[in-house]
């Protein structure tokens, strides 16, 4: 299923197609967008943040997981970002969570989780990234949705990922927005080649 969104008055000309599944000869396209946004991250972050190829055609193939697909005039896309209400579908969170926190709305099943969001490079400074949440916003606004999304500290600190979310969502609705969990990753380097103190 596919519906399309515009979004007239923008700079460059950008509009939102909402699809269930990306068909099997497409996915190759998007999985190119994918590693071309999240591929340095394998090397900024220690949580892993990439998924695999198969991981990512599982998504793209799963109608449980709505793909919000910002496209150019001519149909080219240029970025993604992935809505479920389906929480199960994404392995790193716990539903168990959202739904003792937000029982009430776990009741109308109104609990949903932004998977990842993405724009090409190419495209990082025009229209897609708003267009596509604000789409998403729509959807959560009418249901009266909780949402929950993760960014790593890289994204947060060096493209500020938390700020422009915010900022869209202060512009498109009466929202609260709360960090819920963070997780600290550690390392140790011991530098004795293998000699202990004290022995």
């Amino acid at each position: 299923m596919t519906r399309d969104i515009a979004r007239p008055g923008a700079t460059q000309e950008v509009h939102v197609t909402v699809e269930t599944t990306i068909p099997e000869d497409g996915i190759a396209l998007f999985h190119r967008l994918y590693e071309e946004a999240f591929g340095p991250l394998r090397t900024k972050a220690i949580a892993r943040q990439v998924l695999h190829r198969s991981e990512f055609r599982e998504e793209m193939i799963d109608p449980r997981v709505t793909k919000y697909v910002a496209r150019t005039g001519d149909g080219e896309p240029i970025g993604v970002t992935t809505l479920t209400r389906h929480l199960e579908t994404v392995p790193w969170i716990s539903p168990d969570y959202f739904a003792a926190r937000y029982p009430e709305h776990a009741a109308r099943n109104a609990i949903y989780y932004a998977g990842f969001t993405l724009v090409a490079p190419s495209a990082r400074q025009g229209a897609a990234f708003h267009a596509m949440i604000k789409s998403v916003v729509q959807v959560l606004v009418a249901e009266r949705a909780a949402v929950g999304w993760d960014i790593c500290s890289y994204n947060n600190t060096q493209l500020s990922f938390a700020d422009s979310i915010r900022a869209v969502l202060d512009e498109q609705a009466n929202v609260e927005v709360a960090v819920e969990d963070s997780q600290t990753y550690y390392a140790a380097r011991f530098t004795e080649d293998g000699a202990t103190k004290g022995g």
